[in-house]
């Protein structure tokens, strides 16, 4: 191999996930198979943005009711599903947060999942944030950092549907 031919490792990608940012497979199961609600905080009502994908896999493919959360959505919608500015705004206590924002980002994200009463912070693939981590777990929440939720459920699915549901 030449030096031509070394990939760059310096450059903008997703971090590989470590085993420290999330629970085991079958607690990652435990909390799919749990949650009702899921909020989509970052969601875009753009269909080229990877959150826009997310929110419109996980409306298609679980059981989850889905609360977009966008204060640039107005009154665009994904799949009939209108934005919320803010969690605070929501009509149900979600159980998972899901986050599509940048890493700095995040603190006050995890501060409205901890006021919203979230049982979950998820932080998507490519983000994490060890400080709103901490914080959200002082507070009680489950946290999993650097995931994607699609591909989580797909590869956890037969565990997620033979969990009994509470």
């Amino acid at each position: 191999m030449s030096t031509d031919d070394v990939i760059d490792t310096t450059g903008d990608a997703c971090p590989l996930p470590r085993a420290d940012q999330a629970p085991t497979d079958d607690a990652l199961a435990d909390i799919l198979a749990q949650a009702h609600s899921v909020a989509v905080v970052g969601a875009s009502p753009d269909p080229m943005r990877t959150s826009h994908a997310i929110a419109t896999w996980l409306m298609n493919n679980t059981p989850y009711e889905l609360y977009l959360v966008n204060p640039h959505g107005g009154d665009a919608d994904i799949e009939g599903h209108g934005f919320y500015a803010s969690l605070s705004e929501l009509p149900v206590a979600p159980d998972i947060v899901v986050v599509f924002r940048r890493a700095a980002e995040v603190p006050p994200i995890a501060n409205a999942a901890v006021e919203a009463d979230a049982s979950v912070l998820w932080l998507q693939l490519g983000i994490e944030n060890p400080v709103a981590a901490a914080s959200a777990k002082a507070a009680g929440l489950g946290v999993v950092q650097n995931r994607c939720i699609k591909v989580e459920y797909a590869r956890l699915r037969e565990r997620i549907e033979a969990t009994p549901a509470s």
